[in-house]
């Protein structure tokens, strides 16, 4: 295994990705996401951590933009915090992937949510800016020149901060995600999740990749973050 996993896997696929993989598993997918961001991503203590010291000075609601947001979980689960903490929240979640942003806008409405097919690059014309901007395993989907694409919008639809959380590959999460996924069936969760591991950046070669002014955080187990604070 160690073998398997001593270099980035950039040339493997996720199935998801496949423009025809099953449309029934891959539903199943964005809805079994929900369980395994909610368990695995850590973004309650960034939420904890980043968002809401901000939100709750603010004398208005904050904004925020989550690009590659998939079926929406995450956008969901961050509002539902920021509600119950009593603090205004607006989410934009984006994703290029049609069926992504099918199946996101099909979710029940949730107030200070909203979800459209977009890529970054569309919003930046649009001159939008949100005070954060964020991304949930995305960064191991892109190659280097998307990758660098990401980060430059990011740096100019961010007001505050940009926080892009993915994986940190290592045999450790590998084996334990083989494991820890096998409950999930009729998905690709499993399967594309141990091709996400594959595909994820170490700790010294993300930091190798960000250009000036981002920073590589520690994040839940696993998990590391790519920041861009402002000031």
């Amino acid at each position: 295994m160690d073998l398997l996993l001593r270099q980035r896997a950039t040339g493997a696929t996720e199935i998801m990705d496949l423009p025809d993989c099953d449309p029934q598993a891959l539903d199943n997918t964005y809805r079994q996401f929900a369980a395994v961001n909610r368990a695995l991503a850590g973004w309650r203590r960034l939420y904890v951590r980043e968002l809401r010291p901000f939100l709750a000075a603010s004398a208005r609601p904050g904004t925020l933009l989550d690009i590659g947001s998939g079926g929406g979980d995450l956008a969901v689960m961050l509002a539902r915090w920021a509600a119950r903490d009593h603090v205004g929240l607006d989410i934009t979640g984006i994703d290029p992937d049609p069926r992504a942003a099918a199946f996101a806008l099909q979710r029940p409405a949730m107030p200070g949510v909203s979800f459209r097919q977009a890529h970054s690059s569309e919003l930046v014309q649009e001159g939008r800016q949100y005070d954060f901007v964020i991304s949930n395993h995305v960064l191991h989907h892109l190659d280097h020149g998307q990758l660098l694409e990401l980060l430059a919008h990011s740096e100019i639809l961010a007001g505050q901060a940009a926080l892009h959380n993915d994986l940190r590959r290592s045999t450790v999460a590998y084996a334990l995600f083989s494991v820890a996924a096998l409950p999930f069936r009729h998905s690709f969760i499993r399967a594309d999740g141990l091709t996400s591991i594959r595909r994820s950046y170490t700790r010294p070669e993300l930091i190798s990749t960000a250009p000036p002014g981002w920073d590589v955080r520690s994040g839940s187990a696993f998990h590391q973050v790519l920041a861009y604070p402002r000031g």
